[in-house]
């Protein structure tokens, strides 16, 4: 009796009316949220190529180590094809420099707003919105809506155990509803095989784990639509509770969540953090120039002889020596101010992140941006990325000015038996040879830095999944049939 019951709710919902349209158009979103995405991801290769070959082609024209600079980039990850995230809010290069702190700049929605406006339709979006819609559609009235048909006492009068009778009409609704949906997410994982996406093994575990997931989250809503069910009489009262209780999680618990934090923890802008650096360093440099006056008046004071070679290269050696000093105090008060900004962003994401957890929509869209590398701590972790490369980067370009007889990061300096000390800005016949220059590797976590931290998002939705199939089953036993 329980196959029979099975196949008696798929063929309801298959030979449905409202399936054929509602399928068709669950469909093409995926499939034209996958195709968006290839497009905007093979457009984001090329743009970042140009920029990469240009940013090589600049430092390569450079003539002088001491004002030379560089030019790293975000690179694009084929993960965001399905899962956006954030990765078009945030920057897309950061100078490197030895008197500049690593900050992404430009992200592509500043500079096309009206992508920002309507955000962009990927994997993700489908399934949170439109899937979702999809399974309450289709299990609001699984229930109660065979007693207004009368159907139900019908085949309650056959002595079929409640138990059994709710379990398939769940399992009959399930497979009627997900298998189908798998067909469009094959045909969209075919779209990307066939226009070449370089997925390696770690990509195609992330978009098996993704497309769990979002079965997962499925499935938490047709158990929900059945509990509503099962606790009212009437369909149009279960389709009312169960589109408020959508419109309540899927949209404002998760805003909620965020504007409460944010009311609860004060984090300060990114402008007064520089404002406080910029002033540090600046009372530093003043300083450092009216001491600089006093150290040559005491030169002049002391006979130091304009001529002698050797003086002059102790001079400025110790003038560099003291300007790294202050550099290096700027950077550390810059570190310090930063690191107190981070671990107060951190504490308002935390809280944020807690209280939109309240809804399951918030757990399936971090697990979901969480596994496709897209999450919040993607800006943190390409600029702590770009802080090490600019670290290397630094023992680099201060090597090639030893090397290369450049002192003090502005002038460069020749001894000549004939014409005597040379004191120059640059070297105007020749660049710079970059080909030995360190490159920026992009952060790649590993799987299980990506599946690690969505556990509690899954055993969210596994528990909402048990919660609303219990209170179903608890609700279905004290069910007048009548």
């Amino acid at each position: 009796m329980f196959s029979v019951l099975v196949v008696k709710e798929l063929k309801a919902i298959i030979l449905s009316p409202k399936f054929s349209v509602t399928f068709a158009v669950c469909s093409a979103l995926i499939i034209l949220s996958i195709f968006t995405g290839i497009r905007e991801y093979n457009n984001s290769v090329k743009g970042w190529e140009s920029a990469v070959a240009l940013a090589d082609q600049r430092a390569g024209e450079s003539t002088n180590w001491g004002h030379f600079s560089y030019t790293t980039l975000r690179k694009p990850d084929p993960m965001s094809i399905f899962v956006s995230g954030l990765t078009n809010d945030i920057g897309r290069w950061s100078n490197i420099k030895t008197d500049e702190s690593v900050k992404l700049k430009h992200s592509p929605y500043s500079d096309d707003p009206i992508y920002a406006v309507f955000r962009m339709v990927d994997f993700s979006f489908v399934v949170l919105i439109a899937l979702s819609l999809f399974a309450i559609l289709f299990t609001y009235d699984a229930i109660n809506g065979e007693r207004e048909s009368g159907t139900l006492e019908l085949v309650m009068a056959n002595s079929i155990p409640r138990s059994e009778y709710l379990l398939a009409k769940l399992s009959g609704a399930w497979l009627g509803l997900t298998l189908p949906i798998l067909v469009p997410i094959l045909l969209g994982l075919l779209l990307v095989v066939a226009y070449g996406i370089p997925l390696t093994v770690l990509h195609w575990a992330k978009i098996m784990t993704l497309i769990g997931v979002s079965i997962l989250f499925f499935t938490l809503f047709i158990t929900i639509g059945a509990f509503f069910s099962t606790i009212t009489r009437h369909s149009s009262v279960s389709f009312l509770l169960s589109l408020i209780m959508w419109v309540t999680f899927v949209l404002i618990v998760p805003r909620a969540g965020v504007m409460a934090a944010a009311s609860l923890v004060d984090v300060p802008r990114v402008a007064e953090i520089e404002g406080q650096r910029d002033g540090f360093a600046k009372g530093l440099w003043a300083e450092f120039y009216r001491d600089m006056e006093k150290r040559f008046r005491n030169d002049e004071t002391s006979g130091f002889d304009g001529d002698d070679d050797m003086a002059m290269w102790t001079r400025m050696e110790r003038e560099d020596s003291l300007r790294k000093i202050i550099e290096l105090q700027v950077e550390e008060y810059e570190i310090k101010l930063f690191d107190d900004l981070r671990q107060k962003k951190a504490k308002q994401e935390k809280l944020a992140l807690t209280l939109s957890r309240l809804s399951p929509a918030s757990s399936y869209q971090l697990a979901l941006m969480q596994l496709a590398g897209t999450d919040i701590t993607l800006k943190s972790r390409y600029e702590k990325s770009m802080s090490e490369y600019r670290q290397r980067w630094n023992a680099y370009v201060e090597a090639k000015q030893k090397e290369s007889g450049e002192q003090g990061g502005f002038v460069s300096i020749s001894i000549d038996s004939e014409t005597g000390v040379n004191i120059g800005t640059g070297r105007d016949d020749q660049t710079v040879d970059i080909s030995d220059m360190p490159r920026f590797e992009a952060p790649t976590p590993t799987f299980a830095e990506s599946f690690t931290p969505i556990l509690a998002d899954i055993a969210i939705l596994g528990l909402g999944i048990l919660l609303s199939f219990f209170g179903s089953f608890l609700a279905f036993l004290r069910y007048d049939i009548r």
